[in-house]
This record gives structure tokens, sequence and C-alpha cells, in this order.
């Protein structure tokens, strides 16, 4: 979630995220699961009002958060392949805003494994809702990412567990066979 192209600077070891995130996605494929993929985009008139508004930036939204924007593009050594899901939200959480449920429920889906960035966000919010949504999670603890490592660790290590599985990317494997 939210492994788009203007996002990696946000976050140390942004080229190692991204190339664990790659590993993951082939790993996924070839045991015939399937990828998801969430980003955040506004289209004219979609700016966000209220507390997220006012955070970002109404013109931030428009510009560096437009849909079309280049930064807003899932990166492309991930870039989604024919039969992946894919949807573009306009909040932070991957639900709300978007038919991601309808989508996954539609084509048999009750597991997620989520990475992202950042943990305090995006993966936060999709663990939150997923979990209420029925959903049995998997959180690859070193694939998500926050600009604030405490944070992360608080998260991965305290919070989370309570409502998903949280492993390695090197466990993926095993967790999969």
């Amino acid at each position: 979630m939210d492994y788009q192209n203007g996002i990696f600077d946000r976050v140390e070891n942004g080229d190692a995220l991204l190339d664990g995130a790659k590993r993951a996605i082939d790993l996924i494929r070839q045991q015939g699961g399937t990828i998801g993929y969430v980003r955040v985009g506004f289209a004219d008139g979609e700016a966000p009002s209220g507390t997220m508004g006012r955070r970002i930036g109404r013109d931030a939204a428009l510009t560096m958060f437009h849909a079309d924007s280049p930064g807003t593009q899932i990166h492309d050594d991930i870039a989604p392949q024919d039969g992946d899901i894919v949807v573009r939200k306009t909040r932070v959480g991957p639900f709300g805003t978007t038919d991601l449920h309808e989508r996954l429920q539609a084509n048999g889906i009750d597991t997620l494994i989520l990475a992202g960035i950042s943990t305090s966000g995006v993966v936060l919010s999709a663990v939150r809702d997923g979990h209420d949504r029925d959903y049995r999670l998997v959180v690859l603890s070193d694939l998500c990412a926050d600009p604030e490592a405490d944070v992360h660790a608080f998260l991965t290590e305290r919070i989370f567990p309570r409502q998903a599985d949280v492993i390695t990317s090197e466990e993926l494997a095993g967790l999969l066979g």
C-alpha cells in the first residue's frame, strides 16, 4: 500500500523496501496469490477538506498528490500486472473511498498480506479496518516503514499483533508453503 513513487524519500532505506516488496510480490505470484495495490491520489474536485485537508494542504493535494502526478503512481519496479487489483483512494485507509473490499470479496480473498508506507498511516488503517471486516491479516514488518522508527516498532511489536500476524518477509515463504 502506498508504494508509490513520491513516498520513498520519506523513509530510510526506501530502495531496500522496494527490493523486498518486489521479492514478496514475486513469491506471492508464484504461489498463485493476487496482488493488490492501493495508492493515494486526488482527481480534480477531490481535494480533502477537514483535518486531512489542513494537514496536507489543499494546494499540495491538488498538485503533489494529484491522481495523474508521477509521484502518485505505483513504482515501476513493482508495477501492476494483468489480474492485479489496483485502487486509488482519497483518504488514509484503503477501504473507505474505494471498492477494494467488494473486489476482494468477489475474488474469494479472505487473507491480506500487508506492506506499505507509512506504518502509522495506511498500514495502521488497513489493519484496523481489515480486522473489522473479518480478514485474516499478515503484516510484513520489514516491508513497512514510518518516518519515525520508534512508532513503527511500537505498532509492529505491540499493537498489530492484537489483530494480525506480524512476520518478516523472510518468513513469508514458510507461511505460503
